[in-house]
């Protein structure tokens, strides 16, 4: 059998995060790659900053609808009962805590659960998004990366050295050497993925480890 590539196991764990009678926003990339596995039997709204509630699934090929888009202008499908409305209406949902869990991709994010990850300095940004609303708004915040940068360098840091999106405002990272709380003192190992030792996690991670 073929091995789920490290994107999908992610986004299996991320969905596990989720539920029964939760509105979710999923950020740009990976997190949007949960709404694939919703466990069965239980409802989840999945919010979108555009202004759509209800989202479903990716659709199938040949099947997408270009009018029906994510935030991240991905072709997406609805559930029954979706609703659709402008973006001011969206992230009034947002500001106003009617949002309970966000999922949200990182450049780094530090051992007090401050977020960096909407800008590089030095390098064109299209725009901050609604990170910034949804780190503040929303009921809880979940963070999703890889555990290293491409040259190997721990994203999982003391403090953060981006432009910050929020402060305090992490919960719990999900990457693909484990899943980190942050607590009191740094980050603890709530989980080890499969393949994955204890070892190889303190070696990657800058942040402290409790």
């Amino acid at each position: 059998m073929n091995e789920l590539p490290k994107r999908e196991i992610i986004a299996r764990r991320i969905a596990r995060e989720l539920k029964d009678g939760f509105t979710v926003n999923l950020g740009i990339g990976m997190p949007t790659l949960c709404a694939n596995y919703i466990p069965n039997g239980i409802d989840v709204l999945l919010q979108s900053e555009n202004g759509m509630l209800g989202i479903g699934p990716f659709p199938i090929e040949g099947d997408e609808d270009p009018d029906l888009i994510n935030a991240g202008k991905e072709t997406i499908t609805e559930i029954p009962g979706a609703s659709y409305f402008s973006s001011a209406d969206s992230f009034g949902m947002i500001r106003g805590g009617h949002v309970d869990l966000t999922v949200l991709g990182a450049m780094e994010v530090d051992e007090r659960g401050n977020l960096a990850n909407w800008m590089i300095p030095g390098k064109m940004v299209k725009g901050m998004g609604g990170a910034m609303d949804l780190v503040a708004g929303v009921k809880r915040c979940i963070v999703t990366m890889d555990h290293t940068d491409r040259a190997g360098n721990s994203k999982l840091l003391k403090r953060c050295t981006l432009p910050l999106t929020g402060k305090a405002c992490v919960n719990r990272i999900i990457t693909n050497l484990g899943v980190f709380d942050v607590v009191p003192g740094g980050l603890r190992v709530a989980e080890v993925a499969s393949g994955v030792t204890r070892d190889e996690i303190a070696a990657k991670t800058q942040a402290t480890l409790v």
